[in-house]
Formats: C-alpha cells, sequence, structure tokens
C-alpha cells in the first residue's frame, strides 16, 4: 500500500519518536541527513547503515526477556523457573508495592522501564483543565495563570505517583525494552542484529503512533 497515509502524521510525533530511537540505538541525527529520507523503508535502512556495531544473528527480545527475569529473579526473589513470558505483572508488581518493586527492577537493569502511569480520568480532566487555563488567560489572566501552574503541577505529580499498568505480561515488557532500550537489552550491547532492526522499527512506529502496522510498509511515505 504505497500511498498509506503515514505523511498524516503530525511531524513533531514523528520526530519525539525519532529522539527515542536515537536514545535506544545509540545514534545521533546530525542537521539534516534525514531531509532525503521519503520512505518508511528508507528510514529503516540508514538507521541500521548508520549502527557502526558488528552484526550478531541472534534474538534480541529473547535476551531481553533473559535480563528480565534474572532481575525479577535477583530483586523479587522469585524463582526464575516459574517467569515466564506469559507471567502476569499485577501478580508480580501488586499494587501496594508497585512502585517500589518497579524501581528495584529499572536499578538492577540499568534503565527505566516506564510501565507506570496515573489513571486515564486524573490526566484527562488535568489536560481539560490545562486547555481551560489557556483560553481563560484571553479573559482573566490571574485566574487562567493560576489553572494553568495547577494543571502543570497536578501532571506533573500524577506522572511521578502514577500507578496503573498499561502493559499485561512480563513478555511485553520485554518488548518494550526491546523497542526502548535495544543496545543495553543486549547481552553483548557493542553488537546488533541488522535483521531485527526494521522489525523493531514498525513495532515502535505501530505502537506509538497507533498505525496499522499491516499498513506501514517500506513503501509507507513520510512525505
Amino acid at each position: 500500500m504505497t500511498d498509506y497515509e503515514l505523511k498524516n502524521i503530525d511531524p513533531e510525533d514523528i520526530e519525539d519518536l525519532l529522539v527515542k530511537v536515537e536514545t535506544s540505538f545509540d545514534i545521533k541525527f546530525v542537521g539534516d541527513e534525514l531531509v532525503h529520507i521519503t520512505t518508511f523503508g528508507q528510514l529503516c535502512d540508514h538507521i541500521a547503515n548508520k549502527m557502526k556495531l558488528d552484526n550478531s544473528d541472534d534474538c534480541t527480545s529473547q535476551q531481553a526477556f533473559y535480563k528480565l527475569r534474572d532481575a525479577i529473579s535477583s530483586t523479587l526473589q522469585i524463582d526464575n523457573k516459574t517467569i515466564s513470558t506469559d507471567f502476569q505483572l499485577a501478580d508480580l508488581l501488586p499494587r501496594q508495592s508497585r512502585r517500589s518493586k518497579t524501581k528495584k527492577l529499572e536499578s538492577h537493569l540499568g534503565f527505566n522501564l516506564n510501565i507506570l502511569r496515573p489513571p486515564h480520568w486524573v490526566t484527562g480532566t488535568l489536560g481539560i483543565l490545562l486547555l481551560a487555563s489557556l483560553v481563560g488567560l484571553f479573559f482573566n489572566w490571574q485566574i487562567g495563570l493560576l489553572g494553568f501552574v495547577f494543571s502543570i503541577t497536578g501532571l506533573w505529580l500524577a506522572n511521578k505517583v502514577g500507578n496503573e499498568l498499561d502493559l499485561q505480561t512480563v513478555g511485553q515488557v520485554a518488548e518494550k525494552m526491546t523497542r526502548e532500550n535495544y543496545l543495553k537489552s543486549r547481552r553483548n550491547p557493542k553488537t546488533f542484529n541488522k535483521k531485527e532492526i526494521e522489525k523493531v522499527l514498525t513495532d515502535w512506529f505501530s505502537n506509538d503512533l497507533d498505525l496499522d502496522k499491516s499498513k506501514l510498509t517500506r513503501d509507507a511515505k513520510f512525505v
């Protein structure tokens, strides 16, 4: 489907995702080096070619699972033989100790998992208040400013103490690790599997930009 409307995605959303890509793959896009990229396939090839590491045909998501399983076993004192990809996060991270246990896992892994969020009704309510406050600035700047500060502070605090899970299983966390911390999830972070890059990026674009994965082909156009 060569005319799939990837080009209708907000460019700022794509830019935000590319910043995450840089972190995950330990690369840096400089200047206008992406100006010639017009399709998703070209972007995948460019990123794969930019990673100046030894190629190794091993599975990163499998290694991510093993790393996560070892972290769970070490920090939460659970027999790693009982931990499968289907293991439920809600059982692993009960609500009353969810944040502290998640921090232990992150400390052992060496990076943030970003698996906790505030309730949607909280962020929704504060988001509406933020928009209303911006409008209110034109009518009563003092009340508008007060609402703006309150909503921004509330959103910041909600994200700091949020305790809800978007993911359900250990396997889903391992897949998230593969996307967002690709090299750190590998046994040897000085290697990468070139064949995986397009799949990882397809999963990432589909997940973050809410795109139909089956239509996110190499010919999907940015412009």
